[in-house]
């Protein structure tokens, strides 16, 4: 124990020493009092605990908040003294420590108060337990404070502080002071409740037993209080129950701690767990297990792109202050490997967190790995995506120029010809069969260009939608094609163009390749997922091999998350299919 520590201890055994000799005497004949053993426990919960939990936590003010709430209750027992001076000391600072005690179930486990309405109760607590008491020591004496009230005392000494004489004024103040006390009471024990209700299940299992025994000395403070305010017709056990209730909870605190300190023993089994080979689920499910927290992620440091990504390689941000997330960073060598996304609970056990991390340092880096390589194909599926949305934006405007420019031209010497052969004189019978052939030609080229627009970017397929342009296209096609479709709404330009691509290649590959005699064209979709079949009933024996005209097809199917499968057994036709998300 630190020697700052260690000097409290002789001071707290004197202190309570003290105030049992003080409270024995005093609860001799009043049975409306506790007895001194019952008093001396309180004190002695508040600075035993205090000091342990300063010891384990010096950071934490909990530590020490207790132990001056423990040394506050024993100061507060000098109200039974004789002596003026000491007597007037402990009437002052007789309820101190209820202003201590609401501090620490408020601010427990962290020692911080939360919001505006942890730090007015606090205040108002303060309020009430020395600013009323003092302003009521300013109008009372001795007999008008506490031995008017007391059965069995016949004198009381002088309080040193009073400068006017108004006994009445006093009481008043003091009466006012437990009707306070009951209000705030309650108020804390509303937001006690609150915040129970709004507790993850993290939280729920560190607050628990705090709460429950913060709780039950809060109510049996304000029934306590009222039996005071009706003249005490439940004699002393509303006080006994007040005094046990409120030493339980510097033992719940403190057995709060202990169970953080056992809970490192889960490390041991996290670290034979991890031995074995895991998969990323595994690997979380077992930190999740040893932290105590179901909503446990773990995110990847990828350092290609400075930033962290989940286990199948999607981005993940860093929780920011108000998301209701904290981030616990694992490192080694100074490198980050991953971090750790978890409820705010574990803020307040950080040495279980640095072990757990620590213990699980060498896996954390092993899928840090395997998370990088999905990352990379995550991207490199991201980038195909992209390149087919460039190809497909380019073809439309290879069209669009085409359609706008070189076709419309065509049409306005097609138009010039026609009018030329209008105005030939009829001597000019040798002039007539030359334009005739050009305007054959210009026909031709018109009706080409047409065809190569149709192959680059189909107008029908962005004007009329898939199964129209799908028609047109069955109808070009170099062998009978028979066409099924099964689709009640139009899907997005990426898809649908991908299907007419694909459709189209496909019955392109069954003219050259199949020498069959017809191929099928079924489409269809199920909400979720568009399926194209293209099967045609040729001599089979079909793969999918770089260069392939079907290796550009599964391309285009991968790119967007689809699946591309190949079946053509020999002699027995190909079959191809193509199954794109189209949620």
């Amino acid at each position: 124990m630190r020697p700052k520590l260690f000097l409290l201890v002789p001071a707290a055994v004197a202190a309570g020493a003290g105030a049992t000799w003080l409270a024995a005497h005093a609860s001799a004949g009043r049975p409306t009092e506790p007895g001194p053993y019952l008093t001396a426990m309180v004190g002695a919960s508040l600075i035993a605990s205090g000091l342990g939990s300063w010891r384990a936590r010096p950071e934490n003010p909990l530590g020490p908040a207790m132990v001056l709430t423990g040394f506050a209750w024993f100061a507060g027992l000098l109200s039974e003294a004789t002596n003026a001076p000491l007597y007037t000391v402990g009437v002052a600072v007789e309820y101190a420590f209820v202003a201590g005690f609401v501090y620490i179930v408020l601010s427990f486990p962290s020692g911080q108060l939360r919001g505006t309405l942890d730090r007015v109760l606090v205040v108002g607590a303060v309020a009430a337990a020395l600013g009323l008491q003092l302003l009521a020591m300013l109008f009372g004496n001795g007999r008008g404070l506490r031995c008017g009230e007391i059965n069995g005392r016949s004198a009381c000494p002088d309080i040193l502080l009073q400068v006017f004489h108004d006994n009445g004024l006093a009481l008043h103040l003091l009466k006012f002071q437990r009707a306070l006390a009951v209000g705030l009471t309650l108020t804390a024990l509303c937001l006690l409740a609150l915040r129970w209700l709004r507790a993850s299940r993290p939280q729920r299992r560190e607050l628990t037993w705090v709460l429950l025994a913060g709780s039950a000395t809060l109510v049996a403070l304000a029934v306590n209080v009222v039996n005071d305010l009706v003249g005490g017709p439940l004699q002393s056990t509303p006080a006994n129950v007040w005094f046990l209730t409120l030493a339980l909870v510097p033992i719940a605190i403190v057995a709060t701690f202990v169970r953080r300190r056992l809970a490192r023993g889960s490390i041991a089994g996290l670290v034979v767990q991890l031995g074995a080979h895991t998969e990323p689920a595994d690997l979380q499910a077992a930190l999740s297990t040893a932290l105590g927290d179901p909503s446990l992620e773990v995110a990847y440091w990828f350092p290609a792109e400075a930033r962290y990504v989940t286990g199948d390689g999607r981005p993940v941000a860093v929780p920011g202050p108000d998301s209701g997330r904290r981030s616990t960073l694992v490192e080694r060598d100074g490198t980050p490997i991953a971090m750790l996304l978890h409820d705010p609970a574990l803020e307040h056990n950080r040495t279980l967190v640095q072990s757990v991390c620590a213990a699980a340092g060498l896996a954390l880096d092993n899928e840090r790995l395997h998370a990088e390589l999905r990352a990379r194909l995550v991207e490199l599926t991201a980038s195909r995506a992209r390149l087919v949305e460039a190809t497909d934006a380019e073809r439309r405007r290879i069209e669009r120029d085409l359609h706008d420019g070189t076709q419309q031209r065509l049409v306005s010497i097609a138009m010039s010809l026609g009018l030329l052969e209008s105005k030939l004189p009829p001597d000019q019978e040798a002039t007539v069969p030359i334009v005739h052939e050009a305007q054959l030609a210009l026909a031709l080229a018109l009706e080409e260009l047409r065809e190569l627009t149709q192959g680059i970017h189909p107008t029908l397929l962005v004007e009329r939608g898939l199964p129209v342009a799908l028609e047109a296209l069955c109808r070009r096609a170099g062998l009978p094609a028979h066409l099924k479709v099964d689709l009640d709404n139009r899907l997005s330009d990426q898809v649908e163009t991908a299907a007419y691509y694909f459709a189209s290649e496909a019955l392109s590959n069954a003219a050259k390749h199949s020498h069959g005699t017809e191929v099928r064209v079924d489409v269809s979709c199920d909400g979720r997922t568009l399926t194209v079949e293209v099967a045609d009933d040729g001599i089979g024996g079909a793969s999918v091999g770089p260069g392939s005209g079907l290796r550009g097809l599964a391309d285009r199917v991968e790119a967007l998350g689809g699946r591309f499968t190949v079946s053509s057994p020999p002699g027995l036709g190909t079959r191809l299919q193509a199954e794109i998300p189209c949620a």
